[in-house]
């Protein structure tokens, strides 16, 4: 018996996606509901499903190619790991021929075989991560979904060997340089569509950016001194972006057209505040919304955080946890960015950008002091903000993180 694979629903207004990467190939035992591929769509990666068990017989798509809802892609048959062993044994006869030439021959074929496999599972961003950093996938254990490498576990591994002492033999003559390569890879689906959004937002938007720089060492103290207690009691870390993300409701509450979006020739003012928070996913950046963080208390607010940067480690973010948004805060600082002009996220009319914190000497009360400080950024869509309003909106951010206080009594 055979049954069809066909591609699922994606999600609302999403008709077509991308096979990013085959997870089976044809001949291998499948279970049910075990993921046989991968599909890229605009926003987030999608596993396909076996519906039943047996052997995968076909793939009806390749890699790169565009398909549809409801498109057959693969059909598996019935069977078990022992059909499922038959395509193994076909290179068989090709093994037995290399066996009457000399013995050296055999050597080389594992190593073959091993670059092979590693390159076979690993996605087009890995791919790129692993020729930039020159590092062996075979040496790295992954840690994304059934074990795959993510681009995360490249650098760390590249950071690693970065960091380890230099052999002895370093002192030997320099290797002849080695070849200048180039590798083309199809940019993905969801790689397109940011590309096309962040162009689109500075073609249509009138886009300006305003600064502040503020003193974080009110917020420093008190997640200082709570953190532990508050994990405690809530099973989750105290961070700085619930600070920022409160901080932004009541600036957002205080200026109804930083949280409001154009249609057309009409303004659309929210009385809700769903905050996209830019998340770094392998294949790129996704900006997944924390929905009504203006009732959410701080442990809400952590506790969906860290939930989108698991799934966005993963690759499990779905559409549900796209959808929407009002205003985005994006923190270059983890990266050690010092300062930015982030561009808004369509059809929101601005974003916030976080920076790094540093010690700086700023002047307190006619006195030179040592602060921790940190630049912020509003970009916003001059079409529908003033000036004025951006200014105060960032001014009320400062203030509200420089006294923590007023995110209680709601000044």
């Amino acid at each position: 018996m055979t049954t069809e694979v066909k591609v699922p629903v994606l999600g609302e207004s999403v008709a077509e996606a991308t096979i990013g990467q085959w997870l089976k190939q044809p001949g291998e035992a499948v279970a049910a509901d075990e993921p046989i591929a991968s599909l890229e769509t605009d926003k987030v990666a999608i596993d396909v499903m076996a519906p039943h068990a047996g052997v995968l017989a076909q793939q009806l798509a390749k890699e790169g190619d565009t398909v549809t809802v409801g498109a057959l892609i693969a059909t598996i048959e019935e069977g078990s790991g022992t059909a499922a062993a038959k395509p193994a044994a076909a290179p068989a006869p090709a093994a037995a021929a290399p066996a009457a030439t000399p013995s050296p021959a055999p050597a080389p074929a594992p190593a073959a075989d091993d670059a092979s496999g590693a390159a076979s599972v690993l996605s087009p961003a890995v791919r790129r991560a692993v020729l930039e950093y020159g590092i062996d996938p075979a040496t790295i254990k992954g840690t994304g979904k059934d074990g795959r490498i993510t681009r995360d576990d490249v650098v760390a591994a590249a950071q690693a060997k970065a960091s380890s002492p230099a052999p002895a033999a370093s002192a030997a003559p320099p290797a002849p340089a080695a070849a200048r390569n180039e590798e083309r890879v199809k940019m993905t689906r969801l790689r397109q569509t940011i590309a096309k959004r962040l162009k689109s937002a500075q073609d249509d938007a009138a886009l300006l950016t305003t600064f502040n720089d503020v003193d974080m060492s009110a917020v420093i103290a008190a997640r200082d001194r709570y953190k532990d207690v508050f994990q405690k009691k809530h099973g989750i870390k105290l961070g700085f972006m619930s600070f920022f993300a409160k901080a932004s409701v009541l600036a957002l509450k205080d200026i109804p057209a930083v949280n409001a979006q154009i249609d057309g020739d009409e303004i659309v003012y929210h009385d809700y505040v769903d905050i996209s928070i830019a998340v770094s996913a392998p294949n790129g950046l996704v900006v997944p919304v924390v929905k009504d963080c203006d009732k959410l208390s701080f442990a809400g607010i952590e506790s969906a955080i860290a939930d989108f940067g698991k799934k966005a480690k993963e690759g499990t973010l779905t559409m549900a946890d796209m959808a929407g948004g009002t205003f985005t805060i994006s923190n270059g600082g983890v990266f050690g960015g010092l300062m930015s002009t982030p561009i808004i996220n369509p059809p929101q009319s601005a974003v916030l950008g976080l920076h790094r914190i540093e010690d700086r000497a700023v002047v307190r009360d006619g006195q030179i002091v040592i602060r921790p400080m940190m630049y912020i950024a509003l970009s916003y869509d001059h079409r529908i903000i003033d000036g004025r309003e951006a200014v105060t909106a960032l001014k009320t951010i400062k203030e509200a993180i420089e006294d923590p206080t007023r995110l209680l009594i709601d000044l």
